[in-house]
């Protein structure tokens, strides 16, 4: 027998109401700019993630499939809507969801993110504020096992905001682990290739959409020798709520953690939470970044998983650079003589600093003596960047 609930939460954000006929017609574009829709939930095939459509209702494919390669004990899919334009710039978005949730584990999660100026900013859950105002605004909807959706109506509206972006991003010592999983699905439905390049953090606040860099992280060995651009496709190790990189007061679990201490890392080394993960899980390592096989092979040319040096670029303001073609080799000067200190992934945003006048490169976007520099002694060529934004780069 089903088990229906109705969820408020303390945020505002969110209201779960019982199963009802759906108020909008999934599938079909929004006519108009506005700041109170309907989202759509039929999934367009590519950036969703075992759900599916049945006419009336939102609901998981397979109720046995975890993405991320079961590292996450529950059945749960994700839906993808595409951005909307808003007729006012808001800095809340709130969701009204009607929705059947039957047993347990099960639930209906909505997530909102927004464009400000030419950056995404980080997901947040519906109804919370987001950093800056902004006036284009995207949503994915989390199921977690027996639960269907017949309609999300959301609202934006005025809130306070601070702007989030320092002028570097937070960089902070986490211990790896080497992902694996070929031919699994990533949490963003991304099929896993041999020695592919992307990495997991463990909340989906960081989870880009399949093919894209939004979110990408600077991971480097703890000596500098070797580093790697990449993007973040997956959502692990062990939890899926603990965005440590942000501070305590905005953290999404674990508010009593230090800034850029993973709780798998806290419960491995001082038994925080009776040594325990969110899923009740005994923690085996303090793991707080999972590494794709060419990441940890081939960019950073580990042998062992190993503390690492991670930079989430994404908190970060400055003019970057989205690698069009790679993995793309880092090097130590502005020739393809230098020494290859490591790799950009496809679809990675890189930093760009500033440029040099170097070797002449012809690549897919063009013949150009620019070599973008992405960090102290780390060079790429211009000619692999496939578009800019953030602003102009200065010359070194």
């Amino acid at each position: 027998m089903s088990i229906r609930r109705f969820l408020t939460l303390a945020a505002g954000g969110l209201t779960l109401l019982a199963a009802a006929p759906a108020h909008a017609t999934p599938g079909l574009p929004e006519a108009r700019a506005d700041n109170a829709w309907s989202a759509s939930l039929a999934p367009t095939g590519d950036d969703d993630v075992n759900v599916t459509w049945s006419g009336s209702a939102l609901r998981l494919t397979d109720p046995a499939t975890a993405p991320g390669g079961q590292r996450a004990p529950v059945a749960q899919g994700l839906l993808l809507t595409a951005p909307h334009v808003l007729a006012t710039p808001a800095g809340r978005v709130t969701a009204q969801v009607t929705a059947q949730v039957a047993g347990s584990p099960a639930g209906v999660e909505v997530e909102v993110r927004g464009l400000a100026g030419e950056r995404w900013t980080e997901w947040q859950t519906a109804g919370e504020v987001l950093p800056e105002p902004v006036g284009t605004v995207q949503v994915r909807v989390l199921l977690t096992g027996a639960a269907t959706v017949t309609s999300v109506r959301l609202t934006a509206s005025a809130a306070p905001g601070t702007p989030s972006l320092a002028a570097v991003g937070s960089v902070y010592r986490i211990y790896a682990t080497r992902e694996g999983l070929v031919g699994g699905t990533t949490a963003n439905g991304h099929v896993i290739t041999n020695r592919d390049h992307f990495v997991a953090l463990p909340s989906r606040r960081g989870l880009a959409p399949k093919n894209t860099g939004d979110y990408t992280v600077r991971v480097c060995t703890t000596s500098g020798a070797r580093c790697e651009f990449a993007p973040v496709w997956d959502v692990g190790p062990w939890n899926t709520t603990d965005d440590y990189w942000n501070p305590s007061a905005t953290r999404q679990s674990w508010k009593d953690l230090p800034q850029g201490r993973p709780e798998a890392q806290a419960a491995y080394q001082n038994g925080y939470n009776g040594g325990k993960d969110q899923f009740g899980r005994t923690v085996a390592n303090p793991a707080g970044i999972d590494l794709a096989d060419g990441v940890f092979w081939d960019g950073l040319q580990l042998t062992t998983n190993s503390w690492v040096d991670v930079a989430y670029l994404w908190t970060a303001g400055g003019p970057r650079g989205v690698v069009g073609s790679g993995p793309l080799n880092i090097r130590a000067g502005a020739a393809s003589t230098f020494a290859s200190k490591g790799y950009a992934a496809t679809y990675a945003q890189v930093p760009i600093e500033c440029w040099v006048t170097g070797q002449s490169i012809a690549g897919p976007y063009g013949t150009t003596t620019r070599w973008d520099r992405v960090g102290a002694g780390q060079y790429i060529s211009h000619a692999y960047i496939a578009s800019t934004s953030g602003g102009a780069a200065p010359a070194c």
